[in-house]
């Protein structure tokens, strides 16, 4: 394939929006071609602005033979569906996370798209953080020797100001608090670091807010090979957002400045055997689009996309074990 990859953008709310402005920066790799949203009104004008054409029908994006690829930012719920429609339509497909609520679900996506040759990518975009890619690659390297532990939090109070009926804060489309929204996030990192996992404990609470699936989550991880991972979460706090790993040889602390919805760039201190404890602070970038090209060149065939199917398989297990951990309030095996 030449040129940019052609997509469709399906979801034009908040964050469908913020996948439409990062992509004004890298026209000559990906460009939204069509833009579906159910409440046209609401995004008719932004789309006029950026003469892309608009419908409220997912069926036109999949008939338009322009379109090689759809991108979800659509509800939790409607991805598998979408999904097995898209490769149906030979559409590659980017998902915004998670990939489905149960692992039957992600292991049938990734089925699918693989089975037809089709780029299966996820918005998982935490990966392409400057200090997060750095950390990953001397992990692979083996500088931080054997990973023992990650302890990790990404929390906010964004969905406080949301009207109680929209689709974020409803008990069966994002259980657990703010797993689906923020500790995903984590739980990937997580599984990337360690591998598969093996049990996970889990306890979410309502403790200072109205929000139905609760506003405070915790999960404490085992994997397979060793190492534990935890992983908490607010909806009814301000901003943080912390990812640390410690190593046999030594440690790496992440801070974000601020929500990647408008990166401000980290605060990295570590620590390797034997030196002194180090602070560094990372300017900032933009892993939203970066993560969206990435997928592109695989789709063009130029590069690997770096989310394994095992990677994508694994999370969602893990996830689905979380959710039920946070309602039996015992320890859950991962399937």
């Amino acid at each position: 394939m030449n040129g940019p990859v052609r997509i469709a953008l399906v979801g034009v709310g908040w964050w469908g929006r913020k996948i439409l402005d990062v992509l004004q920066a890298a026209p000559e790799e990906i460009r939204v071609v069509r833009a579906v949203e159910p409440n046209v009104e609401s995004v008719s004008a932004v789309c006029a602005e950026k003469d892309i054409p608009l419908s409220a029908d997912y069926a036109d994006a999949l008939r338009d033979r322009s379109v090689d690829a759809v991108v979800l930012a659509t509800p939790h719920s409607l991805h598998e569906a979408q999904i097995e429609a898209a490769v149906a339509a030979a559409k590659h497909v980017f998902c915004e996370k998670p990939l489905a609520l149960t692992k039957a679900g992600a292991v049938k996506a990734v089925a699918l798209c693989r089975d037809a040759g089709l780029v299966l990518g996820m918005g998982h975009e935490r990966r392409w953080e400057p200090p997060i890619a750095e950390l990953l690659a001397k992990a692979d390297a083996g500088v931080l020797g054997r990973v023992h532990q990650i302890e990790a939090n990404f929390s906010h109070n964004k969905f406080l100001s949301l009207d109680r009926n929209n689709w974020r804060l409803k008990p069966d489309q994002a259980p657990a608090g703010g797993m689906t929204a923020t500790g995903i996030h984590l739980l990937d990192l997580s599984v990337r670091l360690l591998g598969p996992a093996e049990s996970v404990l889990c306890h979410c609470e309502q403790l200072s807010s109205d929000l139905p699936q609760g506003d405070t989550v915790a999960a404490y991880v085992k994997f397979r090979g060793g190492g534990t991972s935890y992983v908490s979460a607010s909806l009814a706090n301000p901003f943080m957002s912390r990812f640390t790993v410690y190593g046999a040889k030594g440690w790496i602390d992440i801070r974000d400045r601020a929500h990647v919805e408008s990166p401000a760039g980290w605060i990295v201190t570590s620590a390797m055997e034997g030196g002194p404890i180090a602070t560094v602070e990372v300017p900032p970038a933009e892993p939203v689009k970066d993560n969206l090209v990435s997928f592109a060149r695989a789709v063009r065939g130029v590069e690997t996309y770096p989310i394994t199917a095992a990677q994508l398989i694994d999370n969602i297990a893990l996830l689905e074990a979380v959710f039920a951990s946070a309602l039996s309030q015992k320890i859950e095996a991962v399937a």
